[in-house]
């Protein structure tokens, strides 16, 4: 970029990473929240400026970051013993359990093979929470998505005397002009198809006798315009709770629960496929770069889950290049030393502050002025 900025060149550039922002000559910030609270210019200006300016923004990159707390200690290790799948150079290593492990290198060093190639296949009860794109239907949202939908319906069942498949948009409540969808897709032949809210329940998916069955004053289309936030109040019941819970805990609590997946940008899609796969229960996890497209303020809540995990006698497996992430680690396992046929070793691997001390490694580098 300095290459390009130096040659009289305009450089945009949409960024959460601090290191990024600290250099830019000129800032413009957006909030004050994410969602409904969002789409207004909060700042313009300078990185001085910004800091001082009292947006989000500002303050994650004003604060003092403090001491990461005392490293803990590894319940046992799993083996990973000659692996040499593409780049790979018979790499023999131990994974910590009981940890939070961040496994880092440059692109290309052989991370995701070691971990999704090898270690998970040799570990197929690993919860897994990758890159891939949120798969879903046409009417899928974040609340068939997390699974809470079906204990909604259930609620409403209750309290109305109606079987819980009525209150689906896929059943006979649901209004037949759009199918459940709440728009109409009108086909342009040589044109991209145009979409429209359904002009007979008017985008609310269900027809007026479903409509007309309420729980606690609010009809199923009610609740689904609800954000995670608004739902997590409404409901009493403890599991319908917990999942919502964990869409707060994901910095998703401003989602309306009816938005369909398609609409998501691609950090909100990375947070809820964590969210969905989070609600399982199970004592070993696979994050892959689980930071891309989240806010500083958004990373302190994922190290927050995560750090619940660990203390709850779980096994965090992070694939990761942020270095906020890294140095919160107990353990980190460095690849490298660089991409392709260059990388696929081992370069260093212990506490963040061991690895900080490697010369050869390019993570420890950068990690020791995080540190």
């Amino acid at each position: 970029m300095k290459d390009l900025r130096d040659k009289g060149n305009s450089v945009v550039v949409v960024e959460h990473d601090p290191a990024v922002i600290e250099r830019a000559d000129h800032v413009i910030d957006l909030g004050p929240g994410a969602g409904r609270l969002g789409g207004e210019i909060t700042f313009e200006g300078t990185v001085a400026a910004l800091k001082a300016s009292g947006t989000v923004t500002g303050r994650y990159l004003k604060r003092d970051r403090g001491k990461r707390p005392e490293r803990r200690r590894p319940a046992g290790h799993i083996a990973i013993k000659n692996a040499e799948l593409h780049n790979l150079k018979s790499v023999t290593v131990d994974i910590p359990t009981g940890l939070f492990v961040c496994v880092t290198g440059v692109a290309g060093s052989g991370k995701s093979t070691l971990i999704h190639d090898v270690f998970v296949r040799e570990h197929p009860e690993a919860i897994v929470v990758d890159q891939t794109p949120v798969v879903g239907s046409i009417r899928s949202n974040p609340a068939t998505y997390t699974e809470v939908f079906g204990l909604m319906r259930k609620e409403f069942a209750r309290s109305t005397g109606r079987p819980p498949g009525l209150f689906s948009f896929n059943s006979a409540g649901a209004c037949p002009e759009c199918k459940g969808h709440g728009r109409i897709e009108i086909e342009m032949h040589f044109l991209d198809a145009v979409s429209i809210v359904c002009d007979k329940c008017e985008g609310r998916r269900y027809v007026p006798e479903v409509l007309e069955l309420k729980l606690r004053g609010k009809n199923i289309a009610e609740v689904l315009d609800m954000t995670a936030a608004e739902a997590f109040e409404f409901f009493p019941d403890a599991e319908i709770r917990r999942r919502l819970q964990i869409l707060l805990d994901v910095g998703l609590e401003y989602l309306q629960l009816g938005q369909p997946l398609g609409t998501l940008s691609g950090g909100e899609s990375q947070r809820i496929k964590l969210a969905a796969e989070l609600s399982k229960k199970g004592g070993l996890y696979v994050m892959d770069e689980p930071t891309v497209g989240l806010h500083m303020a958004d990373i302190e809540k994922l190290l927050r889950i995560v750090d619940r995990l660990v203390e709850a006698g779980n096994t965090v497996i992070v694939i990761e290049h942020n270095l906020d992430v890294i140095r919160n680690a107990d353990w980190v396992i460095d690849l490298g030393p660089e991409g392709g046929k260059r990388g696929g070793r081992v370069i260093a691997q212990g506490t963040p502050e061991q690895v900080a001390r490697c010369a050869d490694s390019f993570t420890g580098r950068y990690l020791k002025r995080a540190l």
